[in-house]
């Protein structure tokens, strides 16, 4: 219909029959690959827009949901999924929305809701955004022409293109504000509390809101957001995002990352970025031809609250769950400060994870002298895990922890950690017997 084409016109195009057109109008046949690059290439159309309207967000983030330990026993498959969007979509898409707004935590506010909207349009690019990370390289290429401090080349850029001055502020002037423009006074103001690599990190976050708008713009565009909040969080995910493309640009950063065989300390030295950007970074690498180990990462504070989670291409049920469970590591780095731990661990489903953790507090005082403190953890599935620094010495097939994905989606027999039982099982009668678990499931 955009190109003024018939079925018969558009089959000639592809090279195959007005039949098979048809069939794939109807939801009769899957559209395949090379039908797809064909498409692309004959027609200069982006396959991505093809899932931007899915119910649910497709076939594969719906599969996503149904792999919850909560619907194992009904042994849905791919196939069943892939009618069920065809049959009814919008039955689908209000499961989908009924389970994500569980998955936030019950409560049905705002924040919640926004939080999942964004983070599911995140997951449906994999937290890889070919556009930005094109161009964050280039800028980077053209930075490093004009000496090794990253910081003077982004001030000196916004200085002589932008007619913005970049200026240090004391915390006492600022306040809790970290960065502010002063458009009247075309001047990036940025606190002096900041460190040298966050200060790096906030001056690249407003040169991409000037020189990536454009790629951002579409970015937002194509999510169609209702919730303005949503698009205002999303936009800054994709700002965050471009400042670290440029930090660490990816084929440089990709590079480093096969010879210190993903050594997040080397990484943080040699980028002079801290913990987290790193870890997040490592979560992007997914370029088409040239990609790194998928990587999750999530964020937690001390009363297991997830404050970022990227499963990125790994589609680890660890980061796409609120996943609380004691037995798991990353909670464990608070009680070993700046020291990495890490874990071997299974779920129920049989899949294995190597996941490290270190705490990280932050150098910003709130009221009364808070700081945040949080534990960021990455994981990787085991079968990836031979190419980084800390598999060395573990036997990756050998034992592992068993952990699930908290207590009410987990349904491991006897587990003496465990503090409440699934929605769906009730405890067995435990006045004549005591074992070795608080709560035991009926049937264990």
């Amino acid at each position: 219909m955009q190109h003024g084409l018939s079925q018969v016109a558009l089959a000639e195009i592809l090279d195959i029959s007005p039949s098979y057109v048809t069939l794939l109008e109807r939801n009769q046949r899957p559209l395949s690959a090379t039908v797809l690059l064909r498409l692309a290439d004959r027609l200069d159309f982006d396959p991505r827009t093809l899932n931007a309207d899915q119910p649910a967000g497709g076939a594969e983030m719906l599969a996503r949901r149904i792999a919850d330990p909560l619907f194992a026993e009904l042994g849905i498959d791919r196939a069943e999924l892939v009618e069920w969007l065809a049959a009814a979509p919008r039955t689908a898409e209000a499961f989908a929305r009924l389970y994500d707004r569980a998955d936030s935590g019950g409560g049905g506010d705002e924040a919640g809701d926004t939080a999942t909207l964004v983070r599911r349009e995140i997951e449906r690019w994999r937290n890889h955004f070919a556009d930005l990370d094109a161009l964050a390289e280039t800028i980077a290429e053209e930075l490093r022409l004009v000496g090794n401090d990253l910081y003077g080349a982004i001030a000196d850029r916004l200085r002589s293109r932008h007619r913005l001055t970049v200026r240090r502020l004391p915390a006492a002037v600022l306040g809790a504000t970290l960065r502010r423009i002063d458009l009247h006074a075309r001047q990036l103001q940025l606190s002096e509390s900041l460190g040298h690599a966050s200060r790096t990190f906030q001056a690249a976050i407003q040169l991409g809101l000037v020189e990536a708008s454009g790629e951002i713009d579409a970015l937002a565009r194509g999510a169609k957001f209702v919730d303005g909040g949503a698009e205002a969080l999303y936009r800054r995910h994709l700002a965050a995002y471009f400042a670290a493309a440029l930090m660490m640009p990816y084929a440089r950063f990709l590079r480093a990352c096969d010879d210190s065989g993903y050594d997040i300390e080397i990484l943080e030295r040699r980028f002079d970025a801290s913990f987290e950007m790193v870890a997040h970074r490592l979560t992007t690498l997914q370029r088409v031809g040239a990609s790194g180990v998928p990587f999750f990462m999530v964020r937690i504070d001390r009363a297991g609250q997830f404050s970022k989670r990227y499963a990125g291409a790994s589609a680890s049920p660890l980061a796409r769950h609120e996943s609380r469970c004691a037995l798991w590591a990353v909670p464990r780095a608070f009680a070993e400060p700046g020291r990495i731990v890490r874990q071997l661990a299974e779920l129920e489903d049989g899949s294995r994870w190597l996941t490290i953790a270190r705490s990280a507090i932050s150098p910003y005082a709130g009221p009364e002298g808070i700081r945040a403190e949080f534990a960021i953890g990455l994981g990787v599935a085991a079968d990836h895990a031979q190419a980084l620094v800390y598999a060395r010495g573990v036997d990756l097939a050998g034992p592992a922890v068993p952990i699930g994905l908290g207590c009410r989606r987990c349904y491991r027999a006897q587990c003496p950690q465990r503090a409440v039982l699934p929605s769906d099982r009730a405890a067995t009668d435990t006045v004549r017997e005591r074992t070795i678990a608080p709560l035991t499931l009926a049937g264990d």
